[in-house]
């Protein structure tokens, strides 16, 4: 019985013959991403940008000074942060980008469009995983800017009751320095040569001086109530009037007078106080945005480099 001479490739159990089916097959191409090298592109620029953050922080402070005409204006200080943050974005993403399509592995037998298209999202994941990376590493600096608009409308939604209600308290927890004891204070003048009504006796000082404490006492109660936010009420002045001619020896409508003028001249410092507290905070307002805008288009400036960068980097790989 004969026996046939050529083994079938599906019968043959001889390893070179194996051994030559397995070779004539195409080899299995690689991954299309190459997270390696993401990661590598995406630490770069990580680092990088960490750097020039700091270079950048540390060239703002020390243009700015305390004193008057010196070191450089407020304007100038915020285009140089534009720029700094914009130029710094474009050296770590373009380096990120180019170390990511540099170091990829090479794809074999890949068309040239579908190449170009890889480097770019290689350049373009290494400048997201590097933003992630410094989103969280720059967390506080990330939320002031943001949070800086809705701070701001705290502010100014608030202004006005924190303002009152500080200058109205002020003479009940600092008697001797608060912002309303000097109102209260100049009610109680008394004019050269002009002798009090009520005169205490030798042996009734600490009586007057507890009389005294109380009046004030009165007093600032009254205007906290109202909290310099309305008008002072007649039957408030009248009762402020005769304490003050009783004091100063004035007459009660002088007396009247005073408590009238000083109440409106602590009325407005109190909106002078509540305008310039308006102007703080739509300048934090306006300054949030533009900084969030800038930003903005300082991270798109990062992912176009890294993008680009990418495909110089994986063209010379291939080279």
């Amino acid at each position: 019985m004969a026996f046939p001479t050529h083994l079938s490739a599906d019968t043959a159990h001889n390893g070179h013959v194996v051994g030559e089916l397995h070779e004539s097959r195409p080899p299995r191409s690689p991954s299309a991403v190459s997270w390696g090298a993401i990661a590598a592109g995406a630490a770069a620029a990580a680092a990088l940008s960490l750097i020039l953050l700091i270079l950048g922080v540390g060239l703002g402070l020390s243009s700015v000074s305390p004193w008057a005409n010196a070191g450089v204006t407020a304007a100038t200080l915020g285009v140089s942060t534009i720029v700094w943050l914009t130029v710094t974005q474009l050296l770590a993403s373009a380096m990120g980008g180019y170390l990511a399509g540099r170091l990829r592995t090479k794809w074999v037998d890949t068309q040239a469009d579908e190449v170009y298209f890889r480097d770019t999202a290689h350049g373009f994941l290494a400048w997201a995983v590097a933003s992630l990376a410094t989103a969280a590493l720059l967390t506080s600096v990330i939320g002031s800017i943001v949070g800086g608009g809705v701070q701001a409308g705290a502010t100014v939604a608030g202004g006005a009751t924190v303002a009152a209600t500080t200058t109205a308290t002020g003479i009940s927890q600092n008697e001797e320095g608060g912002s309303m004891a000097y109102f209260v204070d100049t009610l109680f003048r008394r004019d050269a040569g002009v002798v009090s009504a009520s005169t205490a006796a030798p042996g009734d000082t600490a009586s007057s001086y507890l009389d005294n404490e109380r009046e004030l006492a009165e007093i600032g109660r009254i205007l906290m109530f109202h909290q310099l936010s309305e008008p002072l009420p007649e039957d408030d002045v009248r009762h402020v009037g005769q304490l003050v001619a009783q004091r100063t020896g004035l007459s009660q409508a002088d007396a009247e007078k005073r408590v009238t003028d000083t109440y409106a001249r602590a009325q407005s410092q109190v909106r002078e106080a509540e305008t310039d507290a308006r102007a703080v905070a739509d300048a934090a307002r306006k300054a949030s945005s533009t900084a969030a805008l800038w930003l903005f288009v300082s991270l798109l400036i990062g992912a176009f480099c890294a993008s680009l960068a990418a495909t110089f980097g994986g063209r010379q790989r291939d080279a």
